[in-house]
């Protein structure tokens, strides 16, 4: 393996792990909701607020950041964001106020939302055409577990210690990241599409940058603007799975046990609830084998999959825990080995557990399949542009989940008791995924004719390179 090749793997590994950080941050807040709110004596909805502007700051910064990625060096601006980002999760652990906290979290974005997209960015300039569902698929479930991971540090330390340590690791964490980046390779724009390899193998480049003027036909193009649209019917539903966690809290807490051992059981429950997501990887690969025999092929497989989660996470989420068992002080191993049995010996937990994994497996088809998609349709230099502004719809719609969550619990279910009140709105929030599979199903005929003017477009840029 020669030195080129081993930079690639690098660099590819690199922007897979960085791929979790934003969703770490977020991951970060439902478990610790109460204690931060505790804490600052704000109501619990307040700080769904903040998460939701979070959400939302980073997907319009992602905007700035994949324009940028389009004209300039990308290793240097990743390194620029890291540094705001990481800062800023450092000083929230340090914050006294609900102000500050509210402050801190939106600089905390606009640092954030240059991860996606020049990440993105990067990683198909660098994956072939062939595998781009499947090795997207990598990259997308890298963020999904970095929300479970954040879940679950939060989780784990609020049995111990403040809500402030979590904060204070990731940042520090995210400084470290820095010193990585200075050995990452930044490819050749375009290097992965077979129209244009063999010439820039040959030494040629691909001198095309993104111009403003381009914004409109990226915003305007058919497939894109369905694919905005998807993403913000999907991630209206998607926003509101943050809150699982809490719900699992108020579902322990029924059965009588303690807030600080309910927070570690569910911390340990929405990370067992999405073992599922592990199944993405073949979903871009069935995408990869459908897409060579037709343009239409991911679209449609991944709008019959969403029809097919809803009726699961519905089942996840009024399905009790009965008979559950787990001990009464605050060990996060015995927990942990209770939970593991439970899952075995309770049949209630072992539904949940099954009902579980088809619900996040057939979420995990969406991410890679989405991808790939906006990869396929957009040329090299506007990849990252309209990522970020459909990673936009996608904030915009999480905004909308998370925030809609706290506000429908605080105002019309406010006398509803606890979980009742949790799952009402959960279910009810399932029912934007009917627009967003149907989307999927109109696109597949625009996909055809947007794929194929990118693979012209790049062929005739290809032929006049090499006269």
């Amino acid at each position: 393996m020669n030195t080129n090749n081993i930079k690639m793997i690098y660099t590819i590994f690199i922007f897979t792990a960085l791929a979790a950080f934003d969703n770490i941050i977020i991951g970060l807040f439902p478990p610790l909701f109460s204690s931060i709110a505790k804490d600052m004596n704000v109501p619990i909805s307040s700080l769904g607020i903040i998460s939701a502007v979070n959400i939302l700051v980073t997907s319009f910064s992602s905007i700035l950041w994949g324009y940028l990625a389009g004209k300039f060096n990308r290793k240097l601006l990743i390194i620029i964001g890291t540094i705001i980002w990481s800062l800023f999760v450092l000083l929230t652990s340090h914050c006294s106020s609900y102000a500050q906290f509210f402050i801190f979290q939106v600089f905390t974005g606009i640092g954030l939302g240059c991860i996606a997209s020049i990440g993105f960015s990067i990683l198909t300039d660098y994956i072939p055409n062939k595998y781009r569902g499947m090795m997207l698929s990598l990259w997308g479930m890298a963020q999904g577990f970095g929300g479970i991971s954040g879940s679950l540090m939060a989780s784990l330390m609020a049995s111990f210690t403040s809500w402030r340590e979590p904060f204070e690791i990731v940042g520090i964490i995210g400084f470290f990241l820095i010193i990585l980046y200075f050995f990452i390779k930044e490819p050749v724009m375009g290097e992965s599409e077979p129209e244009v390899q063999k010439l820039i193998s040959e030494g040629h480049e691909y001198n095309y940058n993104i111009e403003f003027n381009h914004l409109p036909n990226i915003i305007l193009k058919k497939s894109d603007m369905l694919l905005f649209l998807q993403a913000f019917f999907m991630n209206i539903t998607i926003g509101t799975l943050i809150w699982m966690p809490t719900l699992y809290i108020s579902k322990i807490e029924q059965y009588g046990y303690s807030p600080k051992v309910s927070i570690i059981a569910a911390g340990y429950l929405f990370a067992l609830f999405q073992i599922g997501g592990l199944i993405s990887p073949l979903f871009g690969h069935i995408g990869d084998i459908l897409q060579k025999k037709t343009y239409k092929g991911r679209a449609i497989l991944t709008s019959y999959i969403i029809f097919a989660m809803i009726p699961f996470y519905i089942a996840v989420f009024v399905l009790p825990v009965k008979s559950l068992v787990l001990p009464q002080n605050n060990d996060p191993l015995l927990i942990l080995i209770y939970l593991l049995k439970e899952v075995i010996v309770n049949p209630w937990i072992f539904m949940l557990f099954i009902f579980s994994f088809f619900a996040s497996a057939l979420q995990s088809a969406n991410t890679p399949n989405w991808l790939a998609l906006i990869t396929d349709v957009n040329l090299p230099e506007h990849r990252g542009t309209a990522f970020s502004i459909a990673n936009l719809a996608n904030g915009l719609g999480r905004t909308i989940g998370n925030a809609g969550v706290g506000i429908l619990i605080s105002t019309i279910f406010v006398h509803i008791r606890e979980p009742k009140n949790y799952i009402i709105t959960l279910c009810l929030f399932q029912v934007s995924l009917i627009p967003s599979a149907l989307i999927y199903m109109k696109m597949a005929k625009n996909n055809v004719k947007d794929i194929k003017e990118v693979k012209e477009t790049l062929f005739k840029r290809a032929k006049g390179s090499a006269m």
